[in-house]
């Protein structure tokens, strides 16, 4: 089974881009961040004419995950569980940033759980504790998951770059929200529960970005960061067969800052 995450900037402007890559890539799932669309505006009879079921948690002109799949997706939730009683966030959380169904594949189920983490910029502000907030209950949701001890995934835009070598220049990032300590600890302390960061554990090799922004030519320098990852449950790991990060879709016309990354599971 090949999983892929997207943030795509923008199902309305994207979506001859993203047409192309999935009719090369041919992903059996694809996750999608920032599709930046209600619910009734997403393309869904395009993509069922190429075969996927589709499934969206959709937000006006901001934020916005979606599933799309060849295979049925089971048991929707749409939103980070985990409210915490003050209106900000959990069931109250206006941002749609968070979606997980069940894939049965050909070898079993496995869950997938798509996310649009927030940036958290300005640090110091509300949305760095946002962020903050929002990834204690990624935390929370991780280890309900683990205790079923069952095959699952949590991919998508992190927005955090987890080490110095997953930035081109680290020294430039030091201030921002993507490379603070709390957020990077945040991540760090996901994976010491017992999940696998999917890409490193194929692929160790320097200059393995996902992100490149649009401004001061980042991409034909190369300046780039890796922030969209695959994070996977030690029974979802022991299926893992290959990590890659489609690189050269950054190249092509109207791309997203983003490029697709993908795992291929014995699933």
């Amino acid at each position: 089974m090949k999983i892929a995450s997207f943030n795509i900037n923008g199902i309305k402007a994207r979506l001859p881009a993203v047409t192309d890559w999935i009719e090369e890539a041919r992903p059996d799932v694809a996750i999608f961040q920032e599709i930046k669309s209600i619910d009734e505006n997403f393309p869904r009879e395009h993509f069922e004419d190429l075969g996927y079921n589709v499934e969206t948690h959709g937000q006006k002109s901001f934020n916005g995950v979606a599933l799309i799949s060849k295979f049925p997706l089971e048991d929707v939730v749409r939103g980070l569980p985990g409210a915490d009683g003050t209106g900000r966030d959990g069931a109250d959380d206006a941002e749609a940033r968070y979606i997980e169904a069940t894939v049965v594949g050909d070898a079993g189920a496995v869950r997938i759980c798509g996310l649009y983490l927030p940036n958290g910029n300005p640090v110091g502000d509300e949305k760095f504790a946002y962020k903050l907030r929002w990834m204690e209950r990624l935390e929370a949701r991780a280890r309900a998951l683990l205790a079923l001890e069952e095959p699952f995934l949590m991919a998508g835009d992190y927005n955090v770059i987890p080490q110095a070598e997953d930035a081109a220049r680290p020294d430039a990032w030091r201030d921002d929200a993507l490379f603070q300590p709390e957020s990077r600890g945040a991540f760090w302390r996901l994976q010491n529960l017992g999940l696998t960061d999917a890409f490193r554990a194929v692929n160790q090799a320097p200059e393995q970005y996902t992100y490149w922004d649009f401004q001061r030519g980042a991409w034909q320098r190369n300046d780039g960061i890796r922030i969209d990852h695959f994070l996977l449950s030690p029974q979802c790991a022991d299926l893992l067969e290959d990590c890659r990060i489609d690189k050269e879709v950054r190249a092509r016309e109207k791309p997203s800052d983003h490029v697709p990354i993908w795992v291929k599971l014995a699933a």
